[in-house]
């Protein structure tokens, strides 16, 4: 069996990230971490106000996961970790680092977030930020799982992605 021992659970907002993190930080017994968590006030006040944030906002915020991560021996991070540059910094905190992209359409997560009433992320314009912002990786040795189905069968699914179980 496939230990894991950090790992880093990415994707648009909305597509899961949290609950699927903390799930398998369960099942793994490794702590969980909410990279939203980590983001300034002010970035919070510009996302709960509708503006996307940009690279010079998220700056700070990637040097602070960074160091978390270089930090933990172990650890599971939910993280949007949105485009390439994100995940090689991150990368270079720890080599090791797993990626499991939750990869998802559109519509999905839009009526994910519509069902959601205790985020500061809010919102169809802020969605297609996300995803025009969204570098999908293809070619960094991420895992991809699909949320178009239950989140059952995405924790089960990522399990098997990341080798340490079958899927339930």
């Amino acid at each position: 069996m496939n230990k894991v021992e950090k790992a880093i659970v990415m994707g648009v907002s909305g597509c899961g990230k949290t609950a699927v993190g903390q799930a398998l930080a369960q099942r793994l017994d490794l702590p969980f971490v909410d990279a939203d968590s980590l983001h300034s006030t002010e970035n919070v006040a510009k996302m709960a106000s509708g503006q996307p944030l940009n690279d010079d906002d998220r700056a700070d915020w990637l040097t602070a996961l960074a160091d978390l991560i270089a930090g933990q021996d172990r650890l599971v991070l939910a993280c949007s970790a949105l485009k390439r540059n994100y995940r090689n910094q991150l990368r270079a905190a720890d080599p090791a680092l797993t990626f499991l992209y939750l990869q998802g359409s559109f519509d999905t997560i839009s009526a994910r977030m519509r069902a959601r009433s205790d985020h500061y992320f809010t919102g169809e314009e802020m969605l297609k930020s996300q995803f025009s912002q969204l570098e999908e990786p293809v070619d960094e040795g991420v895992l991809h799982v699909s949320i178009e189905q239950d989140l059952d069968a995405v924790i089960g699914a990522s399990l098997a992605a990341l080798g340490v179980g079958p899927q339930p």
